[in-house]
């Protein structure tokens, strides 16, 4: 299957430059290129869409060009907003653009024939005067045509505080964007998400113009949720696409809390796996919808993508013991990550020296039972698990308990779970 073909097949194709000439252009190695705003040291999920994208069309024999705009990123493309983005220094758009490289280099192979590149446009942009902008790129614009843009129509009309100059040059420079690609590396196609569309236009048109020549644009739907609620967010904010930011844990639970109504169409977008798999998948998973089979591969997949076997494992290690109660082998970090929300109390350390306390009072201490009453009924009905081990009534609990030496996670009843650290 053709790598467009197999998009449009994904549902990952919305729009397109001049479709049957890109279908014959693409049928020999091309090199295509996507376009990343540093604004925050990681990507998000959002991104995912057009880094998956790039990576199809590696695997499919083209050569991607991921580019991270250190010099748009001065500037804030206006797309999708409602308001001017904040300015950011140099010194913290440099710093992004570091933090969001090794994402790249995990989507995306570096070497081989089709060495994926990465390019970053403060390079080229840094370097271009602004009356040169003005009369090589700029004299090409219409701004009758500037001003039709969705962002910045919408920010015209109703918004009172409109748009900077500033932000309406944007679709300028991402247009020399694609031209420093073509003439520099042979780039002849771009490719986004849909609310890019005018922006990849204006590339295109800019060539077309200054280098006699046919270039392409491409789009991808914006992901949606099937209940109308906003792709990638949380109760707890963005998803991020670097463990610093979201562990592996978290990442895994996004995806294997994906509603039915999402999953298929999430396995087309967001794994490799081939569309006979995701089929099967999606009718065990309505045969048996408890099994939630294709939610577990939805969150194995791209999970390892994105944090490979070992935070693969990390992530059912976690989730097995949530599920188990057996919580004794999980690091720090996921047992920080996973039981963030779960109500806390603390004792104090000198009382679980030696022998240390009784259950009972411990219970009672950190705020899982409200009376001595109620913990020896609990305990007695084994209704308690520390750390994973069982409790009863007649019991006590020392600091060898203790996870991580100051730890002690308690389970109540099935799904209740308390954090007790000693202070």
């Amino acid at each position: 299957m053709s790598i467009l073909r197999d998009l449009e097949a994904r549902g990952l194709v919305h729009q397109q430059t001049d479709a049957e000439g890109l279908r014959e252009h693409l049928s020999s190695p091309r090199s295509v290129y996507v376009g990343f705003d540093p604004t925050a040291p990681s990507l998000t999920i959002g991104n995912l869409v057009p880094l998956i994208m790039l990576a199809r069309f590696q695997r499919a024999g083209h050569r991607p060009f991921p580019l991270i705009g250190g010099g748009t990123g001065m500037i804030g493309d206006p797309s999708g907003k409602s308001a001017e983005r904040p300015v950011l220094s140099v010194e913290q758009v440099q710093a992004n653009v570091e933090g969001q490289r090794p994402i790249f280099e995990r989507l995306l192979d570096f070497s081989g024939s089709n060495a994926a590149v990465l390019v970053n446009n403060a390079d080229w942009l840094g370097k271009l005067g602004f009356l040169e902008l003005l009369r090589d790129v700029g004299k090409h614009f219409s701004v009758n045509m500037m001003i039709q843009k969705d962002s910045v129509r919408e920010r015209l009309e109703g918004r009172e505080q409109g748009i900077s100059y500033t932000e309406f040059s944007y679709m300028l420079l991402q247009a020399y964007d694609f031209q420093h690609l073509f003439d520099a590396h042979g780039v002849t196609l771009q490719a986004a998400g849909s609310d890019q569309w005018g922006n990849i236009v204006a590339g295109v048109d800019l060539i077309r113009r200054t280098r006699r020549a046919a270039v392409y644009g491409l789009t991808a739907p914006l992901v949606t949720k099937a209940d109308g609620t906003k792709f990638g967010k949380t109760e707890t904010g963005a998803i991020w696409l670097s463990d610093d930011y979201t562990s592996p844990y978290a990442f895994y639970q996004f995806w294997l809390n994906a509603h039915d109504a999402d999953v298929g169409r999430y396995l087309k977008t967001f794994t490799f796996l081939d569309l006979e798999r995701i089929a099967e998948l999606e009718q065990a998973q309505a045969a048996d919808p408890g099994s939630r089979v294709a939610q577990k591969a939805l969150a194995a997949e791209v999970t390892a993508l994105l944090h490979g076997s070992d935070g693969l494992a990390q992530a059912k290690a976690a989730t097995d013991a949530l599920f188990s109660g057996d919580v004794s082998g999980l690091s720090r970090r996921a047992l920080d990550e996973v039981f963030a929300n779960a109500p806390a109390a603390t004792v104090e350390r000198s009382a679980l020296e030696g022998e240390g306390m009784s259950l009972v009072d411990f219970l009672v201490a950190g705020n899982v039972a409200r009376s001595k009453r109620e913990a020896r009924e609990l305990l007695s009905s084994h209704a308690v698990l520390v750390n994973g081990r069982p409790a009863d009534a007649d019991g006590k609990i020392n600091a060898d308990w203790l996870l991580h030496g100051d730890t002690a996670v308690v389970r109540r009843g099935k799904k209740t779970w308390h954090v007790v650290r000693a202070r």
